[in-house]
This record gives structure tokens, sequence and C-alpha cells, in this order.
């Protein structure tokens, strides 16, 4: 479980994540994805993340406190230009205020 970061539209919120290290570990990234339902541009429904560190940029010297602390940083500061949900990037690109607000309702009635 990660809290959400302070100053976010997930502040207060505690999400579930399910974390898979494959057999190759620490040489493969670990699996990540979220097991509680977020709005956020990087988070597909299905939770799976688009972080650069569980894909391309993972490295054998990174723990699992720092993707836990990346993806508390993802939260912190979403990045609509590289999504995994569409409709929520171009709703943060189109009115990023409305899409905050939104993140923050969601996250109040888990």
């Amino acid at each position: 479980m990660i809290l959400g970061p302070s100053q976010s539209p997930y502040e207060g919120g505690v999400f579930k994540l399910e974390l898979f290290l494959p057999e190759e570990y620490p040489m493969a990234a670990p699996k990540v994805h979220f097991l509680t339902k977020i709005y956020h541009p990087n988070i597909d429904k299905l939770g799976r993340i688009c972080l650069d560190i569980l894909k391309d940029k993972w490295s054998p010297a990174l723990h699992i406190r720092t993707v836990l602390l990346s993806i508390q940083a993802l939260l912190s500061a979403p990045n609509p230009d590289d999504p995994l949900a569409e409709n929520i990037a171009k709703h943060w690109k189109s009115d990023e205020a409305e899409a905050v607000a939104t993140g923050r309702y969601l996250n109040s009635t888990l």
C-alpha cells in the first residue's frame, strides 16, 4: 500500500498495489499495478502503470522502496504527454483543474 501524496488530488488516499517479482529480479523490473481504482492519465482502468523505471529505465540498482516512491511521485506529477489512459490525459490537458477535481472526488469516494 502507498499513501496518496500531500498536495495532490490523491492526498489522504490509501492505494493498494500488487507487486510481482519475476524470476529474473533484480535484473528485470518488478511488475506493479494498482488494485485500487484511480483517475490518473498514467494508470489505466486495469491498474497498469506507465512509468519508465518499470520498463526501459529499470536498473538492478533500484530497490522496491525506490519503485514505490517513484509511483508516489507520479501521483504528485501526472504526465499526460505519455498517457496510458488516453481519455483521462485528454481531460488533464483540456481542463487540468477539473481533472484534478475529478481525481480528488473519486479518491474521496473510495
